[in-house]
């Protein structure tokens, strides 16, 4: 007797609301899909690539402080989170690596502005 209560109420739950229901959650889904992306995971690779740049850094390099100061690299301290950077001519400032924004690429000889044509 017991049995035959349950299995109409059971199935009587499993309807087209039940569905609508679970419908209405799939926009955020998608919309957290669509977030995740197009702005987490090119952040992450972005701070990942930073992080093994910082690691690279060598003397000469060229960087772009989180204050948006372009130094040249003088000195990096092994064991040490600081580096010395050039600023200006014969002026230098120590600064640590989590305070670098960006290692700038030197242009390599291929990428360089073609000459300006002479007008004839």
């Amino acid at each position: 007797m017991l049995l035959t209560l349950i299995a109409p109420a059971y199935a009587q739950g499993l309807d087209s609301r039940s569905l609508a229901g679970a419908m209405q959650f799939a926009p955020l889904v998608l919309i957290f899909v669509v977030f995740y992306f197009l702005l987490i995971r090119p952040q992450q690779q972005r701070q990942k690539e930073l992080k093994r740049a910082l690691g690279e850094l060598k003397r000469g390099d060229r960087v772009v402080t989180a204050g948006g100061i372009v130094a040249t690299v003088q000195k990096v301290r092994e064991g040490s989170n600081e580096i010395e950077l050039e600023i200006a001519p014969n002026v230098r400032v120590t600064a640590l690596r989590e305070t670098i924004s960006t290692v700038l690429k030197p242009a390599a000889a291929n990428d360089a502005k073609p000459p300006a044509k002479a007008a004839g």
